[in-house]
């Protein structure tokens, strides 16, 4: 892996006979490396996404991230796990790629013990009719307790399906959805303020749709599938597109990690 932006003293630029042939800075990068690299700033709450999409901009390949996905962007993945205190992710995710319970990693327990973070993130399920399985390891073994983020209109034998469960239901809506900026404020007021969606599309549309999205970490995947997979953001567009700035170019085999924030 080598980094393209920013180029720094110990970045040498791509000689133009290379052809994108690797170059000096082209080495195995360590895990506490990409930690550095997607350090969260500061203390306050920042919501990061983490998206994959392949050069005709999809955002799945048969309803699942994987098929356009790489060995290099799954340890991306698991890093930006590893660092977040809570993964907010939406019902229909949950589903599609069968998520369980985020695990402990030996690798990044002493970051995150200086940190004053939990073993592992708490993951938080946004859904707004609570039709969940209750009996999933996602909600009956993690590591640190799973949350559902629905909306006050929720169905109420649903919210007690969920806490006879043991599973604590977050209200972060007046009417039966989520609104974005309370569920931000909710997790941060439970000390979760290292924030990361992993989607799917339409989670991270409603969170840009809010303006509470901080930061975009977009896998770019040499791969054309035509199709009519989704992209990464769906829903309403916006009146006024969202301006990021890029923050930084990582490359491995063609595969660009990517990152913007909020200008």
């Amino acid at each position: 892996m080598r980094r393209l932006f920013p180029v720094t003293d110990q970045t040498p630029p791509v000689p133009a006979e290379s052809h994108g042939a690797a170059v000096a800075d082209d080495h195995d990068w360590s895990l506490d490396e990409l930690a550095e690299a997607y350090a969260y700033p500061g203390d306050g709450p920042w919501l990061r996404a983490n998206m994959v999409s392949s050069l005709d901009g999809a955002a799945q390949h048969e309803g699942r991230s994987e098929p356009i996905s790489s060995a290099a962007d799954m340890k991306i993945f698991g890093t930006l796990r590893a660092m977040a205190d809570v993964i907010v992710v939406g019902a229909e995710t949950v589903r599609l790629e069968q998520y369980r319970p985020a695990r402990a990693r030996d690798a990044f327990a002493a970051r995150r013990k200086s940190a004053g973070q939990r073993p592992a993130p708490a993951i938080a399920v946004v859904s707004a009719s609570l039709n969940l399985d209750f009996s999933l390891p996602l909600y009956t073994s993690p590591l640190v307790p799973t949350l559902v983020l629905t909306g006050a209109a929720a169905p109420p034998a649903r919210v007690r399906a969920a806490e006879r469960a043991g599973v604590e239901v977050v209200i972060a809506g007046d009417g039966p959805g989520v609104e974005p900026a309370r569920a931000v404020r909710e997790l941060a007021g439970r000390g979760l303020t290292r924030q990361l969606t992993e989607g799917g599309p339409r989670l991270l549309g409603q969170m840009i749709a809010g303006g509470v999205l901080d930061e975009l970490c977009l896998t770019v995947s040499p791969m054309l599938t035509a199709g009519g997979a989704q992209r990464i953001a769906g829903g309403p567009s916006l009146e006024v597109p969202d301006r990021f700035a890029l923050a930084s170019v990582l490359e491995e085999d063609g595969f660009l990690f990517t990152r913007y924030r909020r200008i």
